[in-house]
């Protein structure tokens, strides 16, 4: 059932009485595609909960918060962190409660419920999609609290290894790849998310010391590979490995449930010199992954290169980079480039006005293949510095929007709604009844367009059963319906007139 604030009967906010000037188009707009996503993160409660051991409403309300934010913000999609570091924001079998919630690994929430399940639920009464964002290899982000018993650090210290100031799943050992499989298809069997998102942490940033690089320690996952009978040189190896994870979470998902997405947000450059004016950390060579190989194979539903260069940087250019990705993306897929919408702010001179997002939204719809942008992350929008949220609805999401359609991926089938007129007998005024076509079922979101004299407004509600309409006596309206499927398919209209 949908929440409260979102019940099926629906007064439309229309313009009546006053005829306009000029004559209206009968014809209505096409609806907006486009995501408009936010990454919150958890990790060191950078986003959420705001500080580890807030009571269980605090942490409720802080998300509930956060996902009426997104709402005003004309979003349509929240990638939420629930595994920063072989941990869990869920409850998992698999690995332990993570301490950004209470304070301590492996202790539930008390009064116990679970973050993911609720985050799912009130993202989707609010007609949010909710994506599932986990880190593939990291152990440990923060050393201060003592792992539980049954982290694989503890249970599996074979697995892990110290590196910098982070612990590590070595991506090397087939039992580390099981290990992710296992959890991202136990998150897929049990909750209702809308896509497994994974961030760009494969083999590690490089660590220095007194300037030198640290090698990753996996000499000995090496050498038993090589025992084995591989042939491949040291790089090569590691990026297989990396290629083996993305291929079989891309399979294993959609064999699980074909509707639900697969993305990843690599680092934004794939190699320094592709494009030609691009230099900067070289991803493919540094943290063996090739982004490139993944997106032209299609083992991904949408990519989300992080962009996060910011302006004056000739050699990291927004438009350059994001013309490449597009240049790539043979098979047709997403493309939501990552905006690092946190650096708003004139605090200090690393950071930009809001003038640059929206440049980057900009840039991005002119470009075509791109159909979308991810901002990193929730808690500038809850500070709102430079006017941020107020410029975005007035230059950029103005107008509600639709998740792009994932064409490739089995939907549950859209056929024009059923709908019917009667009279309200208390108010008099004229109702609409409308339901979902053949096969009736219950559509993830409705759309509804409607006309007056002020001319066409748009409407993405969150899906129910059943939808009323109701429509003032005196009212010249001619109102369309539609209802949206899980993957975004849309529709023929409902035509109320």
């Amino acid at each position: 059932m949908r929440a409260v604030r979102y019940l099926a009967f629906i007064v439309l906010s229309l313009s009546f009485g006053v005829r306009a000037q000029a004559p209206v188009d009968t014809t209505p707009p096409p609806v907006m595609r486009e995501l408009r996503a936010i990454w919150i993160a958890t990790v060191d409660n950078l986003d959420w909960p705001s500080r580890a051991g807030l009571s269980t409403e605090a942490q409720k309300a802080e998300l509930i918060a956060m996902l009426d934010k997104a709402v005003d913000l004309h979003m349509n999609a929240v990638i939420f962190q629930v595994r920063p570091g072989a941990d869990a924001l869920y409850d998992s079998k698999i690995e332990p409660w993570s301490e950004y919630l209470t304070g301590e690994m492996g202790r539930a929430p008390n009064p116990y419920y679970d973050p993911l399940a609720f985050a799912v639920t009130e993202a989707h009464n609010r007609g949010l999609e909710l994506h599932a964002w986990i880190n593939p290899y990291r152990a440990r982000y923060s050393l201060t609290r003592k792992a539980s018993a049954n982290h694989v650090s503890r249970a599996h210290p074979e697995l892990t290894h110290r590196y910098g100031s982070y612990v590590w799943m070595d991506p090397g050992d087939p039992a580390v790849r099981a290990r992710t499989t296992r959890v991202v298809l136990d998150i897929v069997k049990r909750y209702d998310i809308d896509a497994l998102h994974m961030d760009d942490y494969f083999y590690p940033y490089k660590e220095l010391k007194r300037g030198k690089e640290i090698p990753f320690p996996d000499n000995a996952t090496y050498r038993r590979y090589r025992n084995g009978g591989g042939k491949l040189g040291r790089d090569d190896w590691r990026r297989h490995n990396v290629d083996l994870l993305v291929e079989e979470l891309n399979a294993g998902i959609h064999k699980v449930k074909p509707s639900v997405r697969f993305g990843i947000s690599p680092f934004g450059i794939w190699r320094p010199g592709y494009p030609a004016s691009v230099r900067g950390l070289d991803q493919y060579g540094e943290l063996y992954a090739d982004a490139r190989k993944w997106w032209r194979e299609g083992w991904v539903d949408y990519l989300t290169p992080q962009l996060y260069f910011g302006p004056n940087r000739p050699q990291q250019r927004y438009d350059d980079l994001l013309q490449w990705w597009a240049d790539e993306n043979v098979k047709g897929r997403h493309l939501w480039p990552g905006n690092y919408t946190g650096k708003v702010g004139f605090t200090n001179a690393s950071r930009f006005p809001t003038s640059v997002i929206i440049d980057e939204i900009r840039m991005t719809r002119a470009q075509p293949g791109a159909t979308g942008n991810v901002h990193f992350s929730m808690k500038v929008f809850m500070q709102d510095p430079d006017s941020l949220n107020e410029r975005l609805l007035r230059e950029s999401y103005a107008m509600p929007a639709l998740v792009p359609a994932t064409t490739w991926l089995p939907g549950a089938g859209t056929a024009a709604p059923s709908l019917f007129s009667r009279i309200d007998s208390a108010s008099g005024d004229r109702v609409f009844e409308v339901t979902s076509g053949k096969p009736a079922r219950t559509p993830w979101l409705w759309v509804i367009q409607a006309r007056a004299d002020a001319g066409w407004t748009t409407r993405i509600l969150p899906g129910s059963p059943k939808l009323h309409v109701p429509v003032p006596r005196a009212a010249s309206v001619d109102i369309r319906v539609m209802s949206v499927d899980r993957v975004g398919n849309l529709s023929p209209a409902a035509r109320l007139r």
